[in-house]
């Protein structure tokens, strides 16, 4: 299959151009290279450093011609998307809206969409499946939910195939490939540097939750198995359909958790910081999983430990990042 992967040198992009080729697929990699690595794209992929909000660009590249697009192209900062939510309708609406524009005049039709369980908001239900009304409460939440109902609308309208797969919590590395964000702000990498120094402290924010520690509890799903859901996807996209799929473990792990997975992974005492909750951070997000196992039939092989201890790998190796 002739696959184009936009954002493939992001975090999550470069480990799925990598699984794509290594089951033998034609891989194109998309990335402005705006917050990617040039340096994370696997060998045996060509690379083009195109802006998707450049149309143009984007329209002749499709040209070449794609049996499906994975599209992972994104912002997704949520203190920033609160502070510059045009940023965000721009980098992530109208960039999937030139996306879709150039895969209709391409006859591109099997679509695979990075979403995310921003979506949910903060549901009075756990664990939270599909079905839970979308309730976004910030703008990044918003930009993916927009582009999920286009989705929709353009699998009624003009026969798309696409599924979207509304991430929880990633984590881990897989080989040489890890992640390496400016700013971070994902839990386990922080502690990770907060065990070299590289940070005084790891914070933990709210330490008053509804949750058995007073910590607040998340849903962790390592990389590789994320990606892997991915390739499952692309092969069973339904014309003229559009699904919803959540990806997480299906059970959650307190702040404090994983903090102590990291001080068990890495046999360093990690300092913490407590601090006041942080506004819009629900107390419990744990996805429901059945729609993955039925229409997927996709499972996560990997544990918290796992994720931390191949994280840490890959930090050792790479403590600048790329």
């Amino acid at each position: 299959m002739r696959v184009l992967v936009t954002g493939g040198a992001g975090y999550i992009g470069s480990i799925v151009a990598r699984q794509l080729r290594d089951r033998g697929d034609d891989v194109t990699v998309l990335d402005s290279l705006f917050r990617g690595h040039r340096s994370a794209v696997p060998d045996g992929v060509r690379f083009e450093q195109v802006d998707l909000l450049d149309l143009e660009a984007t329209q002749h590249l499709l040209r070449a011609g794609f049996d499906g697009v994975i599209h992972l192209a994104a912002l997704a900062l949520v203190a920033e998307s609160v502070a510059k939510p045009e940023m965000y309708y721009r980098g992530n609406v109208v960039s999937s809206l030139n996306l879709l524009d150039a895969m209709r005049a391409a006859d591109v039709r099997r679509l695979v969409f990075s979403s995310t369980c921003a979506t949910y908001g903060e549901p009075a239900v756990v664990p939270i499946g599909e079905d839970t009304p979308p309730a976004p409460v910030n703008s990044y939440g918003n930009s993916k939910l927009a582009v999920d109902r286009m989705l929709a609308d353009e699998a009624r309208a003009h026969g798309l195939g696409a599924v979207s797969l509304r991430y929880f919590n990633v984590a881990g590395a897989s080989g040489d490939q890890g992640e390496d964000h400016e700013p971070e702000t994902h839990l386990i990498p922080l502690a990770l540097w907060a065990a070299t120094g590289r940070t005084p402290a790891v914070s933990i924010f709210g330490t008053d939750y509804p949750t058995p520690d007073g910590t607040a509890v998340r849903d962790y799903v390592h990389v590789e198995d994320l990606g892997r859901a991915h390739l499952l996807a692309l092969d069973r996209v339904q014309p003229a359909r559009h699904d919803i799929i959540n990806l997480g473990a299906g059970r959650g792990y307190s702040v404090r958790e994983v903090i102590e997975t990291a001080k068990a992974v890495t046999g360093i005492d990690i300092p913490v910081r407590e601090q006041p909750r942080r506004p819009g951070d629900p107390p419990n997000l744990v996805a429901a999983t059945t729609r993955a196992r039925e229409q997927l039939g996709w499972e996560p092989e990997k544990t918290l430990e796992d994720m931390v201890r191949d994280a840490w790998t890959w930090f050792q190796a790479h403590p600048s990042g790329y």
